[in-house]
């Protein structure tokens, strides 16, 4: 299955994945949405997430939800 990746514009953190290239069934609450990539069959999903999970979740919901952790500030010292 080729997965979809997803930007939220409304919340910057929030990212998905989606069995669709137009993210169809991602949360409207959440949109607009942004295109991000693919990630093809034989590779890898960024970040060290389980294929096998992001694949259940869409084949069950559309689509799989997660956020990306805000830079952490360094104060000067």
């Amino acid at each position: 299955m080729r997965i979809y990746i997803f930007k939220s514009e409304a919340n910057d953190s929030l990212c998905a994945f989606a069995g669709d290239a137009e993210g169809s069934r991602l949360p409207s609450q959440f949109a607009p949405w942004h295109s991000e990539g693919v990630i093809e069959v034989s590779r890898a999903p960024p970040h060290g997430f389980s294929r096998i999970r992001i694949e259940g979740a869409i084949r069950v919901n559309g689509f799989q939800l997660w956020r990306m952790k805000q830079p952490v500030a360094v104060d000067g010292k």
